[in-house]
């Protein structure tokens, strides 16, 4: 908001940013009952993805990059997780899930390309070195 730094003009950062508010409208159709625990921990694991993302931009090596990236990655499939729960029991029947869904599946397929870069620059390193 404040610190215009590189990170804020990945496509990643637009896309998990997108996805946390679509998690938190989720959420506001989950029952009461829900506030402190499903609703918590999806609002929690959203705000992670990007957090972590934009953490992780701000790493200078790729293992520490890949490492926050790889947090992100886990936060999301554990609200994909979450979300199945909240289907199986009934929660979001008349809730529209595809912007959600989309920005979900495109953020795991940013951060996958992500993960492989850093991987593939790590390589890189080990090999330039010698």
């Amino acid at each position: 908001m404040f610190l215009k730094l590189s990170h804020t003009k990945l496509n990643i950062y637009s896309i998990s940013r997108k996805f946390v508010v679509e998690s938190y409208r989720i959420t506001n159709h989950l029952p009461n009952q829900e506030r402190f625990g499903m609703t918590s921990q999806i609002r929690r694991a959203a705000l992670s993805v990007h957090l972590n993302i934009s953490e992780g931009a701000s790493r200078k090596s790729s293992k520490e990059r890949k490492r926050f990236y790889e947090i992100s990655r886990g936060s999301l499939i554990e609200i994909d997780a979450a979300l199945d729960v909240a289907n199986d029991l009934g929660y979001l029947e008349s809730y529209d899930m595809n912007p959600l869904g989309s920005a979900m599946i495109e953020t795991f397929k940013l951060l996958s390309g992500l993960i492989k870069v850093c991987e593939d620059n790590r390589e890189y390193a080990v090999v330039s070195r010698q």
